[in-house]
């Protein structure tokens, strides 16, 4: 089996890279959305900015993709990697696309003396939660939404 390789991402993985933010996109039933894609893409490549991508690489053609940003972890007085969004082509599932990108994270904590890597998923993403299983611990925290105040 071949070898899948992680790195940053790069500005001429974009046209593969679009295709599996909409895959994604699709999977999570968000309409396809030219403009977010462009916001998106924008933040991976500006340095300035807190989102950062990785690419998982089979054979020499990007099978996958993982967003993430650092956060501060006050109660702990730590920082820790958070992934955000996480995809595997789907040609390329199965064939521990998900695992090389989490472990690439965890890599990276490591080497920056972070203290976690954490994400949430959907909880009908149960082959997501498969590999999850196998490489994290499930938490008790639950996760709540509030949308932004607006003047009255």
């Amino acid at each position: 089996m071949a070898e899948i390789t992680v790195r940053a991402v790069a500005a001429n993985d974009r046209q593969r890279w679009e295709e599996f933010f909409h895959g994604y996109r699709t999977f999570y039933k968000k309409e396809l959305d030219a403009a977010i894609a462009e916001r998106v893409w924008g933040w991976l490549l500006d340095p300035a900015h807190e989102s950062e991508g990785l690419v998982a690489e089979r054979d020499g053609d990007l099978v996958g993709f993982a967003h993430w940003r650092r956060f501060a972890r006050p109660l702990a007085g730590e920082t820790g990697i958070y992934l955000d969004d996480l995809y595997a082509a789907e040609s390329a599932r199965g064939l521990g696309v998900g695992h090389a990108l989490v472990v690439r994270l965890q890599e990276i904590a490591a080497a920056e003396g972070a203290t976690v890597v954490r994400w949430i998923t959907a909880d009908d993403n149960v082959i997501a939660q498969r590999l999850y299983d196998r490489i994290a611990t499930k938490t008790s925290w639950l996760t709540y939404d509030a949308a932004p105040a607006h003047d009255a």
